[in-house]
């Protein structure tokens, strides 16, 4: 089985707690505020590796965590940061969120990297709030959590040419023809249930072909091998359209597949294309022949009669391959900065009444604040309260209807209004 479909659940490190310390040293009486930062976690990482062909290594491994920061310690030391976690992928990946679906990344070239769950910042410990007027402070933040969420990889086959036709049309025969590939060949549709590769010489051209599944009506909804088929042809930059000589009626299926095409993608629609009679050496192909070459000349299209099990045309028909591939411009290779992708933040907050009487905070933000204080020491408590009064939570729970005793909720934290 091909595994070209994946969803896995990443999750960067925490950031490390920073310290509450201060200097203790002979003949420093008072000394001042020494609690280093916590460390920041580790990142989630996609990284290209060269040797993988397919998404089967996902089948076993789903979740991947990076590490955790290091908390910080007195003497103003600095927790270790979190340890990255490097996941390797196929050339070809198509990385999307798999909540909304939004593309994040697409990875086609070796040793290409992108960031897909920034680790958490570590939290600052209480040498870092000492100022002039609060010299002594008794406070320290925990660690921001890591950013955390689902992806769904994709893989688009990275191939020049794309061998496309009805079931049964001899695509695998052909691809075996002309190739060191060896795909399961019988004479019954949907042999090919999986896209196979190969490269193939001829004179000076070296290309990687691709025999894909057979196209039938419906595909661009979904029917039959449908996405999983037409998925792998998005890359390819020229297409072989092999015609089943067999059949009764070829260029019906031409103008059916491509209808298929047109409505899944319409730039598949103008994808240069080569067309091949396959199975000349059939009775039935030799009778077609005439008004299939009158019919592709007309549409302006390369056209050839071929048999890919006698190799009839096999080799004229590569060698057009080739020289139009030559003349074809080849995809640029990613230049670009690599994207680091962060979850949506946004400063809204809202207040509302659970069913036991307390009240519930929701926003980034704020849950954030209140994961990152520690709520033990006073003057933390302190710093918490300003920052919930500057974003106007504490006027909207005000506004809400909130009672001394009432409990208040922000992310996993209790809190009891005393107000």
């Amino acid at each position: 089985m091909f595994f070209d479909e994946a969803k896995i659940h990443v999750k960067a490190g925490d950031g490390g707690n920073g310290a509450v310390a201060f200097r203790r040293e002979k003949y420093v009486p008072r000394g001042g505020p020494a609690g280093g930062n916590g460390g920041d976690g580790g990142d989630v990482i996609l990284e290209v590796d060269p040797q993988l062909n397919t998404l089967v290594h996902f089948q076993k491994q789903v979740h991947f965590r990076a590490g955790r920061g290091g908390h910080g310690k007195g003497k103003n030391q600095t927790g270790a940061r979190g340890e990255d976690v490097i996941v390797y992928v196929p050339p070809g990946t198509v990385v999307r969120d798999a909540t909304t679906g939004d593309l994040l990344a697409d990875l086609t070239e070796p040793g290409q990297r992108v960031v897909v769950a920034r680790g958490g910042r570590g939290g600052r410990g209480n040498a870092s709030f000492a100022s002039s007027t609060h010299q002594t402070p008794r406070l320290a933040e925990r660690g921001a959590p890591g950013e955390e969420r689902w992806l769904r990889l994709e893989l688009k086959l990275l191939a020049d040419v794309g061998l496309i036709g009805v079931p049964n049309a001899g695509k695998s025969t052909l691809l075996a023809a002309v190739s060191a590939a060896r795909p399961k060949i019988a004479d019954y549709p949907f042999t090919t249930l999986q896209p196979n590769l190969g490269v193939v010489s001829v004179n000076e051209y070296d290309f990687v072909l691709a025999d894909l599944p057979g196209l039938i009506e419906g595909a661009h909804a979904g029917a039959g091998l449908g996405h999983q088929f037409l998925r792998h042809i998005e890359r390819t930059r020229l297409l072989v359209h092999l015609l089943d000589g067999a059949t009764d009626d070829p260029l019906c299926h031409f103008d059916q597949i491509n209808e298929e095409l047109r409505l899944f993608n319409p730039a598949l629609a103008d994808r240069p294309q080569i067309v091949a009679l396959n199975k000349i050496d059939l009775p039935n192909a030799r009778e077609h022949w005439p008004q299939v070459k009158a019919a592709m000349q007309a549409r302006e299209l390369p056209v050839y009669a071929i048999s890919a099990a006698t190799g009839e045309g096999v080799r004229e028909l590569m060698m057009q391959v080739g020289q139009m591939l030559s003349g074809l411009p080849k995809p640029e290779p990613t230049t670009e900065e690599i994207p680091v992708f962060r979850l949506d933040e946004t400063p809204e907050f809202t207040v509302e009444r659970e069913e036991d009487g307390g009240w519930r905070v929701r926003g980034e933000r704020i849950e954030r604040l209140a994961a990152q204080t520690m709520w033990q020491y006073h003057d933390a408590v302190q710093r918490a309260q300003r920052l919930m009064e500057k974003m106007g939570v504490l006027d909207a729970l005000r506004q809400a209807g909130v009672q001394p005793g009432d409990t208040v909720r922000i992310g996993d934290v209790e809190l009891e209004w005393m107000w």
